[in-house]
């Protein structure tokens, strides 16, 4: 079974410039995910980009680099275009779809994600966290899914997942199937809450900046 990784990162990041590889405790941001990549049981680390700046970091850090068509780093493209991109240019079996954005991603998480698709009950895997209720409420201070007048207690309502984003596995035939970075049937690698954090803004990078040191 071939299995590679993909790390998806355009140059053009609008919420952080250069967010990709800003520097986080002395390393650009997308060598977390390129590292985690090549300690685990994946064959090859690639990056899609447009960037120069971007390509060259990644070479440096020992990941190889496809050239990701300008027209699919625009700034409201969706990251499947260039998964399938990959998929058309790229022999493999197993993907590992890579957001760079999880500065506390790891190797073993990678790896507990290919276990579960080798068990051959999975035919996609993603990465969550499991999350307890609490009061939610919307930009206009409605409640969300609650009534203020039977609030109901924690214990009361059943835990949930949460996408984290950190990572996603699927098979090529799977990808090109469904045009989807999942589908079928669908698996979790449950990361702990202390390795979720995933870099959005502004006040992440802050959060995640202070939890370095």
């Amino acid at each position: 079974m071939v299995i590679k990784s993909l790390i998806t990162a355009r140059g053009n990041s609008k919420s952080i410039p250069n967010k990709n590889i800003i520097d986080i405790n002395n390393k650009p941001l997308i060598a977390f995910s390129i590292e985690a990549s090549k300690d685990s049981e994946v064959l090859d680390t690639w990056v899609s980009t447009d960037s120069n700046k971007i390509k060259k970091i990644s070479l440096n850090y020992g990941a190889k680099v496809i050239e990701r068509p300008k027209e699919l780093a625009t700034d409201n493209i969706m990251n499947e275009p260039s998964l399938i991109h990959f998929a058309k240019n790229v022999l493999f079996d197993l993907l590992i779809f890579i957001q760079p954005t999880s500065p506390f991603i790891k190797a073993k998480y990678i790896n507990e994600g290919i276990k579960l698709m080798k068990t051959g009950n999975y035919d996609s895997v993603f990465t969550a966290t499991r999350k307890h209720w609490v009061p939610r409420w919307d930009l206009k201070i409605n409640p969300i899914g609650w009534n203020i007048y039977h609030r109901p207690r924690r214990q009361d309502k059943e835990d949930y997942y949460e996408e984290n984003g950190m990572f996603y596995i699927t098979s090529k035939q799977q990808l090109l199937k469904n045009n989807l970075r999942y589908g079928g049937r669908i698996g979790i690698v449950n990361i702990p809450s202390y390795d979720s954090f995933q870099i959005d803004n502004e006040e992440d990078l802050e959060l995640v900046k202070r939890l370095f040191t």
